[in-house]
């Protein structure tokens, strides 16, 4: 598969040696002007994010990769968020653009890839298998997340000494969380029309198994049209990929420019210590959990750390994990996991294992009850524990669904939901990492099922 290109290409420079040097300087400039400035000098704040946005510049422009105009364009967005907070309010638009394009991609992206994958390759077999090994997997890492979320909030206390505001209860209306058979129900399609107009990503693919499984079991000379139309499909949907791909660092600026100017980043006083603790919490599960299993797996570190980075970008800057979706799965593949896995796990992984997700609501379930000044018991916080890890399995096409299951484990352990509100506050902040991790996970997903069943391609090992 040709990958997605570089948005500028060219041979690598002699100064390749100077980038780290370069992008830490940048970074510490950066990061004291920004300090500066928010402390009221602001000519000095704004000379010294100047200086560093040009080295950035110039670092992305040798680099020529889509992650360093990614990464420079955030940069660009928060800048203008935080000198021109009105202009950046009206960026939100390009943002929006970007993922109608992704979301227009999607659909008929899954359908091809996971139906060619079932009917082209033979594995009726395989899908089974693989399903079964799939939902033990998220299961048990959404469940580690879980408890590090727990113990990292316990730790922190973050939500202790907190201030609630008066005005906030009843704010936010309770809402009925799903019932088993409800979420057995979500999983398929009423009308696969429907399901594609509203995004639900989990009930195309289980349409797609489907319909790739009966288009399996017809003779080879009824089956072969169909496949080569569809994989014609495929390669076209990809190809779509890599033209919308060039409008991902503008997207991703103007997310972060429109978050900053409409926010502030005066909203992180507050409640910096809950957004610190969030950011400890993925730094501790990535290296207690995630890379564990990449050395338990066999899966070469640094091949994954490069073929996530672009894809995590993406999700980190806009806040959603299906903008990467695409890009995640092309570069799955690139990196040595057959395309019929990736088609398989990726979309149930986006309903199965949010592992960012879930440290999110262990620890924001906690912090409600520290604001309320309720001090759980071991037991209290192992129900509660057991109520996420039910709760939040399947609801990932329902809208705000990390709200509803907030509230459902908020009756459970008899908080007030006003803490919750409080907490939206700063969400657009934490959601950067949570979906980060997010996109992470469902690829780290993705090379371990791969592995498991002895099909992680041999070019993976050499990067």
């Amino acid at each position: 598969m040709q990958k997605i290109p570089d948005l500028i290409t060219g041979p690598p420079r002699s100064s390749q040696g100077l980038l780290p040097i370069l992008a830490v300087t940048a970074t510490l400039l950066w990061l004291t002007g920004a300090a500066t400035g928010a402390f009221g000098s602001s000519a000095p704040g704004v000379a010294l994010r100047s200086v560093a946005m040009l080295l950035f510049l110039w670092i992305a422009a040798r680099r020529s990769s889509l992650l360093a105009w990614t990464f420079l364009s955030m940069l660009a967005g928060v800048e203008l968020g935080i000198d021109a907070p009105h202009l950046a309010t009206h960026a939100r638009f390009l943002g929006d653009l970007f993922l109608r394009l992704i979301r227009m991609i999607v659909a008929p992206l899954l359908f091809a890839t996971i139906t060619t994958g079932i009917a082209s390759h033979n594995q009726l077999r395989s899908v089974g298998r693989v399903a079964v090994k799939s939902l033990i997997y998220f299961e048990v890492v959404t469940t580690l997340g879980l408890i590090v979320g727990a113990v990292t909030m316990n730790l922190s206390g973050a939500g202790w000494g907190v201030a609630l505001p008066k005005s906030t209860e009843a704010v936010l209306p309770q809402q009925a969380g799903l019932n088993w058979q409800q979420t057995v129900l979500n999983f398929f399609p009423e009308n696969i029309a429907q399901a594609v107009a509203q995004n639900q990503i989990l009930q195309v693919a289980v349409f797609s198994i489907i319909f790739g499984t009966g288009l399996a079991l017809l003779a080879e000379q009824k089956r072969a049209p169909m496949l080569a139309i569809l994989q014609s499909l495929a390669d076209t949907m990809f190809q779509i990929t890599r033209m919308v791909m060039y409008l991902a660092p503008l997207a991703a600026g103007a997310a972060l420019a429109y978050t900053v100017g409409s926010q502030g980043l005066t909203m992180l006083l507050p409640l910096g210590r809950l957004v610190l603790a969030s950011y400890a919490a993925l730094a501790i599960f990535c290296v207690l959990v995630l890379l564990p299993i990449l050395l338990l797996f066999r899966i070469p570190v640094r091949g994954f750390v490069v073929a996530v980075s672009e894809p995590a970008a993406i999700g980190f800057a806009t806040t959603t994990s299906e903008a990467a979706l695409p890009l995640a799965m092309e570069r799955m593949e690139a990196f040595g996991v057959p395309r019929w896995i990736v088609a398989f796990v990726m979309p149930a992984a986006y309903s199965f294992n949010l592992t960012g997700s879930s440290i999110y609501l262990a620890m924001a379930s906690i912090f409600a009850a520290q604001v309320s000044g309720i001090h759980l018991s071991f037991a209290q916080q192992i129900t509660m524990l057991l109520t996420l890890a039910l709760a939040s399995k399947g609801v990932a096409g329902v809208p705000r669904a990390v709200l509803v299951v907030l509230l459902a484990t908020a009756s459970v352990i008899h908080v007030s939901t006003a803490p919750i509100l409080l907490i939206l506050g700063v969400d657009a902040l934490i959601d950067m990492g949570r979906t980060l991790m997010n996109v992470v996970g469902n690829c780290l997903a993705c090379a371990v099922i791969a592995r498991s069943e002895g099909e992680f391609a041999v070019r993976a090992e050499a990067q």
